[in-house]
């Protein structure tokens, strides 16, 4: 088909020119000011006038006081007191004592002191407390005793319980707590056995049977 436009009539044709001269001239004119450079215009100063009229600063001299020196340092002056042992008072002892004669001897009394608060629980004892038995007996007693709980043994449930518990001065078994659970069947079964554990071996603190606080592992492990 032929095109009946006519192409000098056409309007979009100095588009693409027209912008690359607007952008040209843009650019020239930022260029331009960037570069300007201002000089105000003043009459060359002539030296041979002695023209004195300058514009100088008037700097005040400032004079800076050394430092201050530090106050004397004032060391407290202490009295003696008197001690409160007359030393005329004190009995008079013959240090001139011969070898061979007899010195006195201090008897102690062989009871061992007695604990102020009987109440107090160790979490550390000289001896600590034990099983009547020893381990060997402890792990024999587990065996006789510790019930595996039918249901966790079905759902193949294992673990260890660390439970804590006080043995009293009598050997007596006290507030067993769990310190980590294995699942709540583990637990009860573990504080169940401990609870029913006989008379322990009390833990003894300068000689004297003390209350002590135990800490032990209870393993269920299936075959």
């Amino acid at each position: 088909m032929e095109n009946k436009k006519n192409p000098r009539l056409d309007l979009q044709r100095w588009n693409q020119v027209f912008l690359n001269l607007g952008l040209l001239i843009a650019v020239g004119a930022v260029l331009a000011a960037f570069e300007w450079k201002a000089y105000e215009e003043k009459p060359p100063m002539n030296l041979e006038d002695g023209i004195t009229d300058w514009d100088i600063l008037d700097i005040p001299i400032t004079i800076q006081e050394p430092p201050r020196a530090p106050d004397p340092v004032v060391i407290p002056q202490f009295k003696p007191t008197p001690d409160d042992i007359v030393l005329d008072d004190l009995p008079n002892f013959d240090l001139n004592v011969d070898p061979t004669s007899e010195l006195p001897s201090v008897i102690l009394d062989s009871i061992p002191p007695t604990i102020e608060n009987a109440d107090e629980i160790y979490d550390f004892t000289e001896v600590q407390a034990s099983f009547v038995g020893g381990m060997q007996g402890w792990y024999e007693y587990l065996k006789k005793n510790l019930v595996y709980p039918k249901m966790e043994q079905r759902a193949g449930r294992e673990g260890t319980v660390i439970l804590s518990f006080v043995v009293n001065i009598d050997g007596s078994i006290e507030d067993v707590v769990i310190r980590r659970s294995a699942g709540e069947g583990l637990d009860e079964a573990a504080k169940r056995v401990i609870e029913a554990s006989p008379k322990w071996e009390p833990g003894r603190f300068r000689g004297q049977a003390v209350r002590s606080r135990m800490t032990i592992p209870i393993r269920f492990k299936l075959n």
